[in-house]
C-alpha cells in the first residue's frame, strides 16, 4: 500500500471521528452556553439528546449544592440546524405546555431574528429566581407576548430591537390577603441598547402606573401605587409597605422610583 493510500485513509478516518463528535455533542454543551451567557441565573436541568436534537426543564439555580427549581411546567426542546458549521443560525424552540407555537431563531454569528411569539409564565415559580420575587411571593396569569425579535452583537454588547407585552392578569400577593390585587399590562420598547418600559392598570383594587428605561445595564422607573376609591382601608397595610406616602393632588399614593 503506497503513502498515499495511506494518508487518504488516515485522513478519511480523522474526519469520520471529527463528524462523528461534531454530530453527537452532549446536550450538556448546549446548557453550559446558556448558563455562562444568564451568568448562573437560568440553568438547564435533566438535559436529554445532543447538541443538535434535545430537551431539558429552564430552571433557576438555588442555593442547595447545585439543586435545579423548574420556572417552567413541561420541557423545553430545541433542534439546531448543522447549517450553523456554515454560519448559519436556524434554531427551533417548543414547549407546548407554555408556548402556543413553536419559536425560530435565525441569522448568523452576530445577528439574529426571533419569530413572533408568546410564552405563560407561571409567577409562582419565578420565586426561584431569588429577591425580590421570593419576598412578594406572586401568583396570578403572567403572558408575555412580543413581534419580532432582532438580536445583534456590537462591541461584545447585545443590542435588542422589537416590541413585547407582558400581561399580569388577577395578581396576588402573600403579602396581602387581598385576593386578587389587580391585572396589569407592562409595554416593552427595546431599541438597540436602551428599552422604555410603561405600566398601566387594566383593573383591581390596587393601582399602579409609571414609566421607567433601561440604558448601559442600569433600570430607572418612576411611577406610583395607589388604592382604587373605597379600597384605602383594605390596602393600608399593603401600600405601606411598598414605600413612603406622597400627596398627587388631593390623594395620597406611593411612589415607586427606582435609580
Amino acid at each position: 500500500m503506497s503513502m498515499r493510500v495511506v494518508l487518504v485513509w488516515l485522513l478519511f478516518g480523522v474526519l469520520s471521528i471529527a463528524l462523528s463528535l461534531l454530530f453527537f455533542l452532549p446536550a450538556s454543551w448546549f446548557a453550559l452556553a446558556l448558563e455562562k451567557q444568564t451568568g448562573g441565573r437560568i440553568v438547564l436541568g435533566d438535559v436529554q439528546g445532543s447538541f443538535w436534537r434535545g430537551s431539558a426543564f429552564v430552571g433557576g439555580a438555588s442555593g442547595n449544592a447545585g439543586a435545579v427549581t423548574p420556572l417552567f411546567p413541561g420541557r423545553f426542546s430545541w433542534h439546531i440546524s448543522p447549517a450553523i458549521l456554515f454560519g448559519q443560525l436556524k434554531v427551533e424552540f417548543e414547549n407546548s405546555a407554555v408556548m402556543a407555537t413553536p419559536i425560530q431563531v435565525t441569522g448568523d454569528w452576530s445577528r439574529w431574528r426571533v419569530s413572533p411569539g408568546s410564552l405563560f409564565l407561571p409567577p409562582e415559580r419565578l420565586e426561584g429566581l431569588g429577591a425580590p420575587l421570593n419576598t412578594i411571593g406572586p401568583s396570578g396569569k403572567c403572558r408575555l407576548t412580543w413581534n419580532a425579535l432582532d438580536i445583534a452583537s456590537v462591541n461584545q454588547q447585545i443590542e435588542l430591537t422589537g416590541v413585547m407585552q407582558l400581561e399580569l392578569n388577577d395578581m396576588a400577593s402573600r403579602l396581602s390577603s387581598i385576593k386578587p390585587l389587580g391585572s396589569y399590562r407592562l409595554d416593552f420598547s427595546w431599541r438597540g441598547s436602551r428599552a422604555e418600559l410603561d405600566l398601566v392598570s387594566l383593573q383591581g383594587p390596587l393601582l399602579l402606573s409609571g414609566k421607567g428605561n433601561m440604558e448601559g445595564g442600569r433600570f430607572s422607573f418612576n411611577g406610583k401605587a395607589f388604592a382604587a376609591d373605597g379600597q384605602e382601608d383594605k390596602l393600608a397595610n399593603l401600600l405601606n409597605l411598598l414605600g413612603q406616602r406622597r400627596k398627587d393632588g388631593n390623594k395620597d399614593v406611593i411612589a415607586l422610583e427606582f435609580k
